[in-house]
């Protein structure tokens, strides 16, 4: 259940600006906020099934909207590809300092700062 409610705040997260104000709220109060079916609907005076249809349809758009672009998938190729970067510099730094190179250390420091700078976005 994890993954798949993490899956949906990630889809809501990328995507949910396509959906009606009213998909908007119930979404994020289904998955965000972690209230039940029935809290929504007795919230907002419809059916529990009322709620489940809306909600239903929202994670139908968003998930067709990741299939059709896949920028979650590519966001967290990216991500990790970006990883494997900071690494990489970070023991570069290690190596150049052994071989007393100043312009090899800064190119690597500047290669490692940008790295984890990218990360913290």
């Amino acid at each position: 259940m994890k993954s798949q409610a993490y899956r949906m705040t990630m889809l809501f997260d990328f995507y949910g600006d396509i959906l009606t104000d009213r998909q908007k709220e119930f979404y994020d109060l289904y998955y965000n906020e972690d209230l039940s079916l029935g809290e929504i609907a007795e919230n907002y005076g419809i059916t529990r099934q009322g709620v489940r249809d809306v909600i239903v349809r929202a994670e139908a758009v968003l998930t067709e909207l990741e299939d059709k672009t896949g920028l979650i998938k590519r966001f967290h190729t990216m991500r990790a590809q970006l990883e494997q970067v900071h690494t990489d510099a970070c023991r570069m730094v290690e190596l150049s300092a052994r071989q007393d190179s100043e312009e090899l250390e800064a190119l690597a420091l500047r290669v490692r700062d940008t790295a984890a700078a990218l990360l913290k976005e």
